[in-house]
């Protein structure tokens, strides 16, 4: 408890420090020209409280020495000097040392009083010099350092006061009060503004780094869906065409062929998922995204991996917004691979419904003539339906009874022609 009360009167005369000086606007700060002779940055603030001090240093000083001449016993020189030195350089030091300028007038107060009531005439003893500066430096104070220190500010001004001129308590305690309570006022707002920004910039980056993930995300989806589904291709493929060829180089070369075509697509899909790279010119790719207008690619590339692939949609397929376009592929394409790879050889039925606001898809396939492969670690299934997610739509997907898997979607249609619209 002891420790607590005395820490603050601690600080504010020998430990404490004050906070450095806030940013200045750019009015009030200005690098000096070339053709002069000083460097650096001028700042108007220091240069005004220089100003007031050689005012109040002049001033002052006028006055005592007039004291002095009059005075019945006078003093020496160099404690006018002293004493008009305690009331101009704290003024001075108050922006760039605040507590210590208060500290200064603290440690010089008692001799500007001596020498204000040895040759001064007028009661209370504080000379106009002392009234302009102490409440300057206390603003200072009050702004740039922690509340336990202004206190302590406080009651040591009040005590001194009390000590010099209990007459005079009431007004010198409410001219300090007024400083110090206006200048912690300016400090709490400051605090809060700077808070503010700072609360800003964090959720700025926050939002970023959200922004970030999600395009991450959407690039992982893009690049899953695509290296998924031609792979499981390529794969079937390079496995197939020896087995179908027997020894005959024409078929041996078709089948190679034929993989090297889905290779080549297979690049060509991620030139355009990467498209958001730009090169060293700063073009990036714009081609347009695969929408269900290639769905047949996509089974004339599964039919030739070995399924049997039957299309049911209507004839002509009406116009779609792009994000449905490419969301609806790449659903298809993902089930078409799910099925390369755990069912070959299954039959798959894919069924397109579209009305005015939604576009249904089904992609069902039963059981494959050939043992599947393991099971993967499901983040096909996850892309799906989060695809579907950001459209506001729906994805189930499960086994079916007799074996088999079904996909089934449905995207809304207005609302994300809404949103590309907006």
């Amino acid at each position: 408890m002891f420790s607590a009360v005395v820490r603050p009167f601690a600080l504010a005369l020998f430990q404490g420090d004050a906070d450095p000086p806030p940013p200045r606007s750019r009015w009030l700060r200005f690098r000096l020209p070339r053709w002069q002779p000083l460097t650096g940055v001028l700042d108007l603030v220091q240069v005004v409280d220089v100003l007031v001090a050689l005012l109040l240093f002049v001033s002052t000083y006028s006055q005592l020495v007039d004291w002095n001449d009059v005075a019945k016993l006078p003093v020496n020189d160099p404690l006018l000097y002293l004493a008009t030195a305690a009331v101009s350089v704290p003024v001075a030091l108050r922006d760039r040392w605040p507590l210590a300028a208060w500290r200064m007038t603290m440690v010089l107060l008692p001799v500007a009083l001596w020498v204000t009531q040895t040759i001064g005439t007028s009661s209370p003893p504080y000379s106009l010099g002392l009234v302009v500066m102490y409440p300057l430096v206390t603003y200072s104070v009050a702004v740039r350092c922690d509340r336990p220190i202004t206190v302590a500010v406080w009651v040591l001004s009040f005590l001194a006061a009390w000590i010099v001129d209990p007459d005079s308590l009431y007004l010198v305690t409410v001219m300090v009060t007024v400083a110090l309570l206006f200048g912690y006022n300016v400090r709490v707002r400051r605090n809060a503004t700077a808070r503010l920004a700072e609360e800003e910039r964090r959720s700025r980056l926050a939002e970023s780094a959200q922004a970030a993930l999600e395009e991450r995300a959407r690039i992982a989806r893009e690049l899953h869906d695509v290296v998924a589904h031609h792979m499981s291709v390529i794969a079937i493929q390079a496995e197939a065409v020896p087995l179908k060829a027997a020894g005959d180089p024409a078929l041996l070369e078709a089948g190679l062929a034929e993989i090297r075509s889905l290779s080549l697509e297979a690049i060509a899909e991620l030139r355009q998922v990467l498209g958001v790279l730009r090169d060293q010119d700063g073009r990036a790719d714009t081609a347009p995204q695969p929408g269900l207008d290639r769905l047949d690619e996509l089974v004339s590339n599964a039919r030739a991996a070995g399924l049997t692939v039957l299309v049911r949609r209507p004839e002509p397929l009406g116009p779609l917004p792009p994000a449905v376009g490419l969301s609806a592929y790449r659903i298809v394409q993902e089930s078409l691979s799910n099925a390369m790879r755990h069912a070959p050889g299954a039959t798959v039925t894919i069924t397109v419904e579209q009305d005015g606001d939604a576009l249904r898809l089904r992609v069902a396939n039963g059981g494959g003539t050939a043992p599947g492969g393991p099971a993967g670690a499901g983040q096909g299934l996850v892309g799906m339906r989060e695809r579907a997610a950001l459209l506001g739509g729906t994805l189930e997907a499960g086994p079916v009874d007799g074996g088999g898997f079904q996909v089934t979607a449905t995207l809304p249609i207005a609302v994300a022609a809404t949103e590309e619209t907006t």
